[in-house]
């Protein structure tokens, strides 16, 4: 199935390939290089006008959005494609311009690379996965740019803000009284590792008042700047004082194997981090206690929730990968059955998703997958918030939303307009 789904996706890029270009910049372009011109003058102008090229084209809410790279000898990928696939670039002729246009919502935010001239070893989609991760780079005509971690690595990511993406008024640092961040290395004795755990404590915070925690400490507590966030939003009384659990993971392979649903990982959670952190004088009620992360974060969360419900009483899910099962399992989305089999507790939820996070026709998709679970935790009862986003499965969107996520559940008579 997988191989037949790839080679229809390449015949609809080979058939895209000999069509003109949707872009009137590009047409024009075209025309100008059939009648003996250059591109110097066209790259010229995109260094001074910025990439990606946003051009309108007579619609009130949607752009076209074109993303270029100059120079490649054989082709160019798009990490972070509205259409959440890593898409090939089509070549102008036989210039060294390269493009691919999409028609897009105006409120569009997302990240993204290009991974020019890419050789996967063999024709499996781990090889072309590896190829495109090695040779990835910012886009150098857009000066906008995102420092994101992946694994083990640190990559520079280019953005793109359309002129009706959200506001995230909360990420940028304020002259506001601050919180304290205190680093500490974390041994447990039901995983047999070690990990970085982050304490933060908001201005004012006492043990008792509201406590966040959170996955994957070595993306939220920098390249989505949690500490930060929470002392603004306190500070403008959008939430209480507070305090948050920042859990690291050891390596990007521990990621993998703890956060999907994993008894061994929701003990250490509950039964050594919360109690540690409560001598630490961190700790909250349940109704006050959220419990949080993205991606496998997220499904993490959902599932730790459900184990101990009396310790976690809000979940805040950001693109979380509600698609996963074991690999002993046929059926995608384990979560949502566990959850539609058990009997309700008393966990309150903030679910998002961006739309750009599609199903694929050999795997379900996050989009798809989060309102499927949202389906079913309404359908059994409990109170569940929703939100989606033109976005994908992006950090750029997600630090702005982590606000809207947390005002939502501990202060809902504050949640933002």
């Amino acid at each position: 199935m997988r191989f037949f789904a790839m080679l229809l996706c390449l015949c609809m890029d080979v058939f895209s390939a000999t069509l003109p270009p949707q872009s009137p910049r590009l047409q024009a372009l075209i025309n100008h290089l059939e009648h003996g011109g250059t591109t110097q003058a066209f790259w010229e102008q995109m260094a001074v006008q910025q990439t990606p090229l946003m051009e309108e084209i007579g619609l009130e809410n949607e752009l076209l959005l074109t993303f270029l790279y100059r120079g490649a000898r054989h082709n160019v990928y798009l990490f972070g494609a509205p259409s959440g696939e890593h898409d090939a670039l089509y070549r102008l002729g036989a210039s060294d311009v390269w493009y691919r246009s999409y028609v897009v919502d105006k409120r569009t935010r997302l990240s993204y690379q290009l991974s020019p001239d890419i050789k996967p070893n063999d024709d499996s989609p781990l090889a072309f996965r590896t190829a495109l991760l090695e040779n990835m780079q910012h886009d150098f005509l857009n000066p906008k740019m995102l420092s994101v971690k992946l694994g083990e690595r640190d990559f520079i990511k280019s953005l793109v803000e359309l002129p009706l993406a959200p506001k995230q008024p909360w990420i940028q640092e304020r002259d506001v009284p601050k919180g304290t961040l205190e680093k500490h290395a974390f041994f447990s004795k039901t995983l047999n590792n070690t990990r970085d755990i982050y304490l933060y404590r908001s201005f004012g915070y006492k043990g008792g008042d509201a406590v966040v925690v959170l996955f994957d400490a070595e993306s939220y507590a920098s390249h989505v700047p949690t500490p930060t966030i929470l002392d603004n939003l306190v500070a403008a009384k959008k939430l209480p004082p507070l305090a948050a659990i920042l859990i690291s993971n050891p390596s990007s392979a521990t990621r993998s194997n703890e956060l999907p649903p994993n008894p061994l990982f929701a003990n250490f959670v509950a039964q050594e981090v919360m109690p540690w952190a409560k001598e630490q004088g961190i700790y909250a009620a349940a109704s006050q206690t959220v419990i949080t992360g993205s991606s496998y974060g997220g499904l993490a969360s959902a599932y730790i929730a459900l184990c101990y419900p009396e310790i976690f009483g809000n979940v805040y899910a950001q693109s979380g990968s509600f698609w996963w099962s074991p690999k002993e399992e046929k059926e995608p989305e384990w979560l949502s059955r566990t959850y539609a089999q058990r009997t309700r507790e008393p966990i309150r939820f903030y679910l998002e998703a961006g739309l750009f996070e599609v199903s694929r026709v050999w795997k379900v998709g996050i989009l798809e997958s989060t309102r499927h679970f949202r389906d079913v935790l309404m359908d059994k009862g409990y109170e569940v918030s929703y939100a989606e986003s033109y976005s994908g499965h992006d950090y750029a969107h997600w630090r702005g939303s982590l606000a809207d996520g947390l005002i939502t559940l501990l202060n809902p008579s504050l949640k933002e307009p």
